[in-house]
């Protein structure tokens, strides 16, 4: 059984603050700063350009990945780590279509998150396709034999609300199309099974529940069956089967490798590796048990002493993620007024209380403190501060 008092200790957490924000960005690992650090003066500083063979940094993408593989109920050798988020959803959104080369539709919903509905809407422009986009609960009735790609959200970024994704995959794959997850708000949060739910493709990124650390790099998954017959639009260096040979015309490396494309952030992907270490004794099954104790302690407390918000998650926690939401009119003042008192959470347009559960360093003292921290600063009017409406650039 997980130990989850343990795992909290792994996290250097500010004292006296409620962190419920891991959604958007984790807490640094104990362990990353003396990794980073050992990287850079044992390896980047003494090996130089020779640190590429000799301290692995070649490699490093491919097994840091096969850390995050089991994390999403993947195998190893199946998923490959690099670049940000929005250019692996590129190269998956691409390589899916491509295989689908007589469909011209990609699906999508309004709960995904915008940065992939731009690229989308990027790429649907440069090869001739139509981006689809309905609401969320119309996804499945909108899966029809004119889809080549659905792109989907797993976890939605604003409610929490979770997609069924072998449900909706079943459905893609009876009409012919093809799915791509997007994991961002799933891993590290929720029980994601990517082979049992005979996904297609998935990415993700690393800094959210993962604690990678501020833009640590994105991963990116391809079931087995198209690793071999992938063909990304977007193509790099790192992707060809021998790149050291600098042939001058693209020959993709086989498998998930292929899926690689610049040059590795070896220091990001340390500070990633000492992030997951703490992941080695978590069972995600306790993970997924301790998620749904926090969340639905959280929403019936603040309903029972909040009649102010409205919950904008669903009530039901198998559909939804590690994360709730509540409207209210004023939210981004109310949330500036909760930071302010050392609770952290994360304010969502346009009227969003955005709050995450992080089971490896949340407890129920967190879900108290928030609770109550909340009813005060409702119940007195605390938000209510010129300061406090004043927008900053990241909300």
């Amino acid at each position: 059984m997980t130990d989850f008092s343990k795992t909290r200790q792994a996290f250097d957490l500010p004292d006296g603050v409620t962190y419920l924000d891991g959604n958007s960005l984790g807490p640094m690992p104990v362990g990353a700063a003396q990794r980073v650090a050992r990287m850079m003066t044992e390896e980047w500083s003494q090996m130089l350009i020779t640190g590429w063979n000799k301290a692995g940094w070649y490699t490093q993408p491919r097994r840091v990945a096969d850390r995050i593989a089991r994390l999403v109920g993947a195998g190893p050798g199946q998923v490959v780590m690099g670049d940000t988020l929005s250019i692996k959803v590129f190269q998956a959104v691409s390589a899916a279509r491509a295989l689908r080369p007589d469909r011209r539709v990609i699906l999508s919903d309004r709960g995904n998150f915008p940065s992939d509905l731009y690229v989308a809407q990027g790429l649907a422009r440069a090869v001739d396709a139509e981006l689809r986009v309905v609401e969320p609960e119309e996804v499945e009735a909108a899966i029809t034999k004119d889809i080549a790609v659905l792109m989907i959200t797993e976890v939605d970024y604003r409610t929490g609300r979770r997609h069924d994704m072998k449900a909706l995959t079943r459905k893609a794959h009876e009409m012919g199309a093809l799915t791509v997850w997007d994991l961002a708000h799933s891993a590290g949060a929720v029980d994601v099974a990517l082979l049992d739910a005979d996904a297609d493709f998935a990415v993700g990124c690393t800094y959210k529940y993962l604690n990678g650390g501020p833009g640590s790099p994105a991963f990116i998954w391809t079931h087995p069956r198209h690793a071999d017959a992938a063909q990304p639009i977007l193509q790099g260096w790192m992707g060809h089967r021998a790149p050291f040979d600098f042939d001058l015309a693209y020959q993709p490396a086989a498998g998930i490798e292929r899926m690689r494309v610049g040059t590795p952030p070896v220091i990001a992907l340390t500070a990633l590796d000492a992030a997951l270490d703490v992941w080695d004794d978590v069972s995600l099954t306790d993970l997924r048990a301790r998620s749904i104790e926090l969340t639905q302690a959280f929403i019936a407390g603040v309903e029972a002493n909040c009649p102010e918000v409205v919950l904008h998650s669903p009530r039901d926690p198998q559909q939804r993620g590690s994360q709730v939401g509540f409207r209210h009119p004023q939210a981004y003042a109310v949330m500036q007024a909760l930071i302010d008192q050392k609770i952290i959470g994360d304010f969502r347009a346009p009227d969003v209380l955005r709050f995450g559960f992080a089971p490896l360093y949340n407890g129920l003292d967190d879900v108290a403190r928030a609770v109550d921290g909340l009813t005060r600063i409702l119940r007195d009017r605390l938000w209510d501060r010129e300061d406090y409406m004043q927008r900053a650039d990241v909300t």
